[in-house]
Formats: C-alpha cells, structure tokens, sequence
C-alpha cells in the first residue's frame, strides 16, 4: 500500500463511513493541527486515562478493556518523551494521533476508549489543562521574581535615589522604595493568574460534542481525577469557550507590560549617561565592532515581548468574537498564539528574576543624581506652609522663584544663602536647611506607603510575611 492510500485509509477511518475519499492536499495542510497541538500530548494521555477509568467504574467498558487502554497509552507517552513516535499529518491532531498508536499497540480495545466523548470535549479539557500548567508556571516565575525584587529593596531600604516624572528628576526615594513598587505590581500579576486559574478549574470532559451524552457517565469522577474543581455545568458552554485561554493572555498582557517597563528602567539605568546600575556578564553582550560596548540584550529582549504577548491576546480575541455556539473549526487557531505567548512569558519572567539577583547598584550615583535637579523643592514648599503659614500655592510660587534664582547661580535649592531666601520671602528662618537634603527628605516621608526607610522596611517585613 501506498502512503497515499495509508493517509486516505486513516482519514476515512478516522471520519468515518460518510466521506469515500481523503481529503485533497490542500484541505489536509489547512485542517490538520498536529504541528503544533502535538505539545498537548501529556494532557490528551492524562484525560483519556481518566476517562477510560471513570467508564470502567461506570460499567460502559470492561475492567480488562480499560486496563488495557490504561497499559496502552503508557507506552505511547513513553514512545513520545523518548522521541519514538511517528506523528502523521493525515491523522489531523494529537487526539487521533494517539489513538491510532494506541490502536496499533493493544488493538480493538482502543477503540471503546472514545465511547461517550468527542474530540470537541477532548480537545477543551487539554487545551485547559494546558493553560492551568502554565498558569502555575508563571505563578510559580513570579514568586522568585518577587522575593529578587524584595532582595534589592531590603539591600537599599536607605540608598537615595532621584524620583522622577515624565524622566525628570521630581523627589528624592528610595532605592528600596523603587523596587517595592514592583514588588507590588508583579503581586498583582501573580494574583491575577490565581485568579484565573481558580476560575479555569472547571473540567469540560463529558460534554461530548455539544449535547453531553446518553452513557450514564460521572464526570464528577473524571474531574477529580484531573485535579478540577467540578465539571462545567453546561456542555454547550464547556465545548464553545475559550475564555480560560483569553484571561490567561490578558493577564500574561498586563504582567509583560510591568516587564517591559523595569526592563526599561534597567537598559536607562545601565547606559554610561546615568550608571546608576551595572548588569553581570550573563545578561549583557558586546559589539562585534565596538569592544567599548557592554549591551543590555536581554533587558532590551524583555522589554520586546510584550509584542508578542499582546499580539497573541488580540489575536485570539479576534478568532473567538463572532463564533456562534458550540464548536468551529475556527477555533483550531486558539492554541499556537497561547503556547508562544506561554514560551516566551516564561523566559522573560525567569531572565527579570535572574537579572535583578545580579544587578549592582551604585550607590553613591543615586545619591548623587537624587540631589541634582531641585529634587527638595516641594520639601521647601511645605516648609512653608508648615513653619510660615503660607497657604500652599503661595508656598508654591515662592518655592519656584527660590528655583529659578538657584539656577540663574547655577547652584542647587541648599546652596543658596539664607539672605537670598528671605529677600523671596521674610519668613524663612535657618530651619529651612534641615528640609533640603535628600536624606531628610526621604526620611520625612513617613506616610502609608511613602519612601521613608522606616515605612519600607515595614512594607518588605510584610511581604517576607506573607510569602513565607
């Protein structure tokens, strides 16, 4: 026999009696989805597994039938992760794939193993359990990001640092303060994939095409098995949705944007213009021309991914916006988009936490820039509403005249002298100089929150509490 007439003999087997011919070249490239569905091969094993055990326990299949399906499918998992198994085109996607070679394998008791389900629920129930891996994945990513973050915080709860707006030096902070910030950001990330996950948690296996099915069936069973919560409670709903998929992008979206913009922050941060860090020899590349260069690739690769990911987001949302219920063929398109987005989520989470551990901060250029720039202007401001009385917006101008003298001297706000202060404004007494250093300036913003040493190192006490 031909391999022709092999792929038409398992296309017809695999549709059935309605069609006497296989399919045309073309038709088969366009339908077949093995190339890259074939990930989803642990998932697809692990269900059928299920579902064969919850059909013998039902009495739909002997134990002798299910015992060999059980035996069978072991050995094609070990067929796949050794690198033996001969994926087939015209066998169309990973489910048909691994039934034929279970087929091969152990013979027609393969053949029950699809009793009472279609590859409509088979398909819902990997591609979810694929997305629930991930999810765990980039939870898991996030926490060792996190505690790297925490790391440099609690190392620099004191360092200063200019704080800026629109890339302009505005306060002074903390070093430690900085990267709380993103501490909490990425929380918010970790939680939102919690989030998801716990509402993905639903198994879809059972719901059969679009209708469930007439076998007296317990997917209460086959969802335990799974590690689910329950099973969907509406089959039209269990087979048509890709919603799980969808949040699980939104979420890695928004997590790639917070990525993205430390990544930022690193490749400013490192350039010869600021030096306010250093990045170690893993994470950095040179030139082919210039041996001056020290390249901040992976920050800058980072910072590019959220293309991707975000791409792979609208893409998805585009197949599933007008699709009517239950299943369309349409939706072979909701996997390539997730696992690329899934890859590359996870490698840009795993190379942040593996930069911020080994960054080297310079101090002593953070503290140097946090004082440039007139970063105690509003210290003065307030100064002036506290010890004179003034209502702020007069402070305001006052301090922005003190500003505009400052630079017409070419001098910072501390190194003007008290008599030019007081010819702006009598009030001001010597006191004034106790505001105007960067220390003192951070060390009064003593709010919830704020960047004071002291209400950081209780931020950090917090989240080490927490975490652990």
């Amino acid at each position: 026999m031909t391999e022709q007439a092999k792929d038409t003999k398992a296309s017809n087997a695999m549709w059935g009696g309605r069609f006497a011919s296989g399919p045309d070249a073309i038709m088969e490239a366009i339908n077949a989805s093995i190339s890259f569905d074939k990930r989803l091969y642990a998932q697809d094993i692990r269900g059928s597994r299920a579902h064969a055990a919850m059909l013998a326990a039902q009495g739909i299949i002997s134990n002798k039938d299910a015992e060999a399906i059980r035996e069978g499918l072991l050995t094609v998992l070990s067929e796949i992760e050794g690198g033996n198994f001969p994926f087939s085109t015209a066998l169309e996607d990973i489910h048909m794939n691994v039934e034929a070679r279970l087929k091969e394998v152990i013979g027609e008791p393969a053949g029950r193993l699809h009793t009472a389900r279609s590859r409509n629920d088979q398909v819902a129930t990997d591609f979810r359990l694929w997305v629930r891996d991930q999810a765990d994945a980039a939870i898991a990513s996030l926490d060792a990001l996190i505690r790297a973050c925490l790391a440099q915080a609690e190392a620099g709860a004191d360092w200063v640092m200019p704080g800026f707006t629109h890339l302009q030096t505005a306060q002074p902070v903390t070093w430690g303060h900085h990267m709380m910030a993103y501490v909490e950001m990425f929380a918010r990330d970790k939680s939102r994939f919690e989030d998801a996950r716990k509402r993905m948690n639903e198994s879809p296996l059972g719901a059969a095409a679009l209708a469930g099915t007439g076998f007296p069936t317990d997917r209460f069973m086959t969802a335990e098995a799974l590690g689910f919560d329950r099973p969907m409670a509406n089959s039209l709903d269990a087979v048509s949705d890709r919603d799980f998929a969808l949040e699980f992008l939104s979420s890695a979206s928004i997590c790639a944007v917070h990525l993205s913009r430390l990544a930022e922050e690193l490749v400013i941060w490192s350039s010869a213009q600021f030096r306010f860090v250093a990045m170690s020899d893993k994470w950095s590349t040179g030139s082919s021309i210039m041996p001056q260069k020290r390249n901040p690739d992976a920050a800058e690769l980072i910072r590019a991914k959220i293309g991707r990911i975000l791409g792979a987001t609208v893409a998805l949302f585009t197949v599933m916006k007008g699709l009517p219920l239950a299943y369309s063929k349409d939706m072979q398109e909701d996997k390539e988009q997730v696992f690329d987005a899934a890859d590359n989520l996870l490698l840009a989470l795993a190379a942040m936490a593996g930069m911020i551990s080994d960054l080297t901060v310079n101090r002593d250029k953070l503290e140097a820039a946090a004082a440039s720039g007139f970063s105690t202007a509003t210290d003065l401001a307030d100064w002036l509403v506290r010890e004179a009385g003034l209502p702020f917006r007069d402070a305001h101008h006052v301090t922005g005249t003190l500003v505009a003298m400052a630079e017409a001297k070419g001098c910072d706000l501390p190194d003007l002298t008290l008599e030019e202060m007081q010819s702006v404004n009598g009030a001001i007494n010597s006191s004034i100089f106790d505001v105007l250093g960067v220390h003192n300036s951070v060390a009064s913003r003593q709010s919830y929150g704020g960047t004071a040493p002291d209400q950081v190192r209780a931020q950090i006490a917090r989240w080490k509490e927490r975490l652990a």
